[in-house]
């Protein structure tokens, strides 16, 4: 094991610094050294020290198992552990078991058109590149929710463990049922530093940390020395210990389950592993009179200058060839067979396992037929719900019909209810394995409901989930998603890149529902009020991103099908959840779901015209007041012409060129003209409809209203009133771009159309700014 290490660490040096002479077989030369090192060394001895002893677990209690690399600096362990194991050159066979394939290994690391320096997509085996910080063990425990006979082995930094996520996620233990989920193995790895300045949990005292792993409710083991061989003794016996106890912990649980298949089961106190080396582990002690192991100096590369400096270039000769490579591969650049068959065979390879290639293990869900939950109506607009109520029936009904499969998880911080979803507890309950107490309320020790007061766990749960071939939904206040906003940011880019990848499959997409949403946190007040994460999702690759603003019931049922449905997106689906006037018919929301825009003919008066002016919305709230200012238009301004158009996917706004999802310019310009001005009512901040549609033909007659961060404890339509998107904004808006209108109709209280106030007669409930739905005359607008 110690020789298989060693090559493993001889592997990592090579990937940092060399382009040619992969073996030694020359004198070290200037010309054999990179002519940029990037890379970091530091994790990377512990990390392979971690890989070779877990690899000798799986062969020796035949575990499935996975590495989840929180500290995913440390790239070259992963690339050198999986190419040691033969999985690397299965993916790419370019990448060969013999010397031109090390030289190609290591030439490509950090090199222009080679591989990134973290764990990243490109790597065997990831499914969490670890560039940030913080997510590694909410990963893991997604990847185990649902997965009894897996073990994910997840490598915490101890800089890592300084961030919020992390501190967080050691409470996942109490959400882990420990008969129908896997296991988490968390591994502490403190070497004593970040970049710069050394890290608090390497500082404090054993008993300080064990104290602090046993209150988070993990029962702690210690490796801790610098010394190999006493090393390798230490820890294989610490596992052997640990894997034992998982077993009878696991075997308890399940005759529990057994003799009391409804009493509740005690919490485990699952193991965990400390381990303490010196960061950069065998690699140069000191350099110009500085200490480099055991230090930051060990961080990223260790020689900067070796090309360049002949002492340098010296000392990293002798550093490489302090792992005897000679003894380590054949004359063809082979690893030994006696070393080769030190790790796991097929599927069970860490690189290999298809629980880190999710799509490979994917199945569709099973679907109800939405269209057996929808609102009926006799006519737009004549009947209110609440859309996400609505929807809470449809997902129930998921949850029930994939309960066998038990694939599909609802995730969210306390919210589920609060967002209308009540439906779904008829059938399901939130997942726990803490007390529970008599008052509680759908709590169990197995359910499909994971809540916890985190948006990052939740998340990083979720993500977990979906990365090893699951499917999900994340639902949550609009305001506060934003605090995932750099966790969507990294997955983004995994689908991204993982895109372009051909042995990797796609996964089922990571699906939000943002619901209590702006318009309707009049009773939270300003702090509730923020519909910036759409902005912040639209800067992604058009070729992952999805933005649905269904304005009612039956489109947002529509629109969640077709998201559960979809694969290797993120979906962002925006609903209200108060009761509301329902506009659509099942029939008529499929079609116009389908399309993502289009005409709302019953509620225009264009039919074979031109129209004066096209009314357009995005958002539940906005398509109310859109269709609250066509009704006084049409009642005050009967000889206008008006075309109702409807956004429910905010990308058909942008050119083809630009989104898969866009509309040509002439589609575009055949609704919204390529003269006639527009009041767009938008659910978020303004500037994005512009953003969007900045190359479009008619874009300087685009003129729109939507959250302009004015916000309070209010009603409801004061908060369109304060952002000057309520229907009489919307109309004066009308009356100000079409100055043929004059001063004829009585619209203007004093004369000045800029300055326009409505009369009160309408004004519904002036006095406390309080207005229903729009009293549309259904049948002459028809």
């Amino acid at each position: 094991m110690d020789a298989y290490w060693r090559a493993a660490n001889y592997l990592s040096v090579g990937q940092i610094y060399l382009r040619d002479n992969p073996l030694l077989h020359q004198p070290l030369a200037p010309a054999h050294i990179k002519h940029l090192l990037l890379g970091h060394w530091g994790t990377t001895p512990g990390q392979n020290f971690i890989y070779v002893h877990l690899n000798r677990l799986i062969r020796q209690y035949d575990l499935d198992m996975i590495y989840v690399a929180g500290p995913g600096h440390g790239g070259p362990a992963l690339v050198a552990n999986t190419y040691l194991e033969g999985t690397y050159s299965e993916i790419y066979p370019n990448i060969s078991r013999d010397e031109a394939g090390l030289q190609r290994l290591f030439k490509q690391f950090s090199f222009p058109g080679g591989i990134p320096s973290h764990v990243s997509p490109e790597c065997p085996g990831s499914i969490h590149e670890g560039g940030e910080l913080g997510y590694s063990l909410s990963h893991s425990f997604g990847a185990a929710f649902d997965n009894p006979g897996l073990t994910v082995a997840c490598v915490i930094g101890d800089g890592e463990a300084e961030t919020g996520a992390l501190a967080t996620s050691w409470h996942s233990n109490k959400f882990l049922n420990p008969v129908t989920d896997g296991t988490v193995l968390p591994i502490l790895h403190l070497n004593g530093y970040k970049i710069a300045n050394p890290t608090v949990l390497a500082r404090m005292t054993r008993v300080e940390l064990e104290q602090l792993m046993m209150g988070y409710g993990w029962q702690p083991y210690f490796v801790e020395g610098d010394e190999p061989e006493v090393m390798h003794r230490a820890m294989a016996a610490t596992l052997d210990t640990i894997i034992e106890n998982i077993r009878i912990i696991r075997e308890t649980a399940a005759e529990a389950g057994r003799t009391s298949p409804a009493g509740p089961v005690e919490r485990p106190r699952w193991p965990m592993l400390i381990l303490r080396t010196p960061k950069g582990w065998t690699g140069i002690k000191t350099l110009d009179g500085l200490p480099i192991e055991g230090s930051f100096r060990s961080h990223q590369v260790p020689i900067t200058d070796p090309a360049t400096n002949p002492e340098h270039l010296r000392l990293l000769e002798e550093w490489m060839k302090s792992y005897r490579p000679w003894e380590l591969f054949d004359e063809r650049g082979t690893l030994r067979p006696e070393l080769a068959g030190l790790a796991p065979k097929g599927a069970r390879r860490m690189g290999a396992n298809p629980q880190a290639n999710g799509g490979l293990l994917l199945k569709d869900l099973k679907m109800p037929d939405f269209r057996q939950y929808a609102v009926i109506m006799e006519g737009h607009g004549s009947v209110k719900a609440s859309d996400t109520t609505v929807l809470g029936t449809f997902l129930a009904d998921v949850i029930q019909y994939n309960a066998e499969e038990r694939n599909f998880r609802i995730f969210g911080p306390d919210e589920t209810l609060s967002n209308k979803l009540d439906a779904i507890f008829k059938t399901t309950n939130r997942q726990w394995e803490e007390t529970i107490l008599p008052a509680d309320q759908y709590l169990a020790a197995d359910g499909r409901v994971m809540e916890v007061l985190s948006e990052h766990q939740c998340e990083g749960w979720l993500e977990g989930y979906l990365l090893t071939g699951r499917h999900g939904l994340f639902n949550s206040y609009e305001a506060f998603i934003h605090i995932v906003d750099s966790m969507f940011n990294q997955h983004a880019k995994w689908l991204k890149v993982t895109r372009d990848i051909n042995w990797r499959r796609r996964i089922a997409s990571l699906n939000y529902l943002l619901a209590s949403h702006v318009w309707r946190q009049d009773h939270n007040g300003f702090t509730h009020q923020d519909p910036g994460f759409i902005d912040h999702v639209v800067n992604k690759k058009a070729e992952v991103v999805r933005v649905y603003l269904p304005p009612d019931a039956n489109c947002l049922l529509s629109t969640m099908d077709h998201c559960l449905r979809s694969r290797h997106y993120v979906n962002v689906i925006v609903s209200g959840k108060h009761p509301a006037p329902q506009w659509l018919t099942m029939e008529e929301a499929v079609l116009h779901c389908s399309k993502g825009v289009g005409i709302w003919g019953w509620a225009s008066n264009d039919q074979e015209t031109e129209p004066d002016v096209v009314m357009a919305a995005a958002g539940d709230v906005p398509t109310l007041e859109i269709l609250g200012a066509i009704s006084i238009l049409r009642q005050k301004l009967p000889e206008l012409r008006i075309r109702m158009v409807n956004i429910v996917d905010l990308m058909k706004l942008q050119p083809q060129t630009e989104h898969p999802h866009g509309l040509s310019d002439p589609d575009f310009d055949l609704l919204f003209t390529r003269n006639k001005p527009v009041i767009f009512a938008y659910h978020g901040y303004p500037w994005l409809i512009h953003r969007l549609t900045y190359r479009r033909t008619n874009h300087d007659n685009i003129h729109v209203r939507g959250y302009k961060e004015e916000g309070t404890i209010t009603t409801p339509f004061d908060m369109t009133v304060l952002n000057d998107m309520d229907r009489f904004h919307l109309v004066m808006d009308v009356v100000d771009r079409l100055p043929q209108l004059g001063q004829t109709h009585g619209l203007s209280e004093t004369g000045d159309a800029g300055h326009a106030h409505p009369p009160p007669e309408l004004y519904p409930g002036r006095g406390d700014r309080s207005a229903g739905s729009p009293q549309l005359e259904m049948d002459h607008i028809k």
